[in-house]
């Protein structure tokens, strides 16, 4: 695959759909750079993602996920980029990484997410309170009803675990020769 210095890409999706692992091969794939934007986040904030919530709440984390993924796109011309779970539904960020890239939308099944996730919701503030898998699994469902709006609107989707990096190219390259 030829390198797209100019390329952005960006992946959206549920927590535990794949989108820092695809990511960072993705970016390799193309020889583009990889940032996660909770990455990001943490290291200009100097403190990880649950004290931000313990001390500061949703609110304000919502706001510096609004203001570094608008400096990632600018510092950037070219990237793959991991968005939080929730980055698309708030603060009009979905137009952002409509109108400067291509959004691809990494669509799991929530039995997935749940086994992806059971083990480690603890560590993730909006799933903190959902270590039963039972609770997750209602929570997630209940999480993905609200966002799905957002979701749906990317142009480029990506069904399942068989969401792999050739996968996303052969979808990539379809949806760039057809518009």
């Amino acid at each position: 695959m030829p390198t797209l210095k100019k390329m952005r890409l960006y992946l959206i999706g549920m927590p535990g759909a794949g989108k820092t692992t695809l990511g960072r091969a993705l970016a390799v794939a193309y020889g583009l750079p990889f940032r996660d934007l909770d990455e990001e986040i943490v290291r200009r904030e100097g403190r990880n993602i649950a004290d931000i919530f313990a001390a500061e709440g949703e609110a304000y984390f919502r706001e510096r996920e609004a203001a570094v993924l608008r400096e990632v796109v600018r510092e950037l011309p070219g990237v793959v980029l991991a968005t939080g779970g929730g980055t698309p539904c708030f603060h009009q960020n979905l137009e952002v990484l409509l109108e400067t890239g291509y959004t691809l939308y990494l669509e799991m099944p929530v039995s997935e997410l749940v086994r992806r996730l059971e083990r480690g919701a603890a560590s993730r503030p909006l799933l903190a309170q959902a270590a039963d898998p039972g609770v997750l699994e209602a929570r997630l469902y209940e999480t993905l009803a609200a966002r799905q709006q957002f979701y749906s609107r990317a142009p480029l989707r990506c069904i399942g675990t068989a969401c792999s990096v050739g996968a996303v190219q052969r979808l990539l390259s379809r949806y760039q020769a057809s518009g």
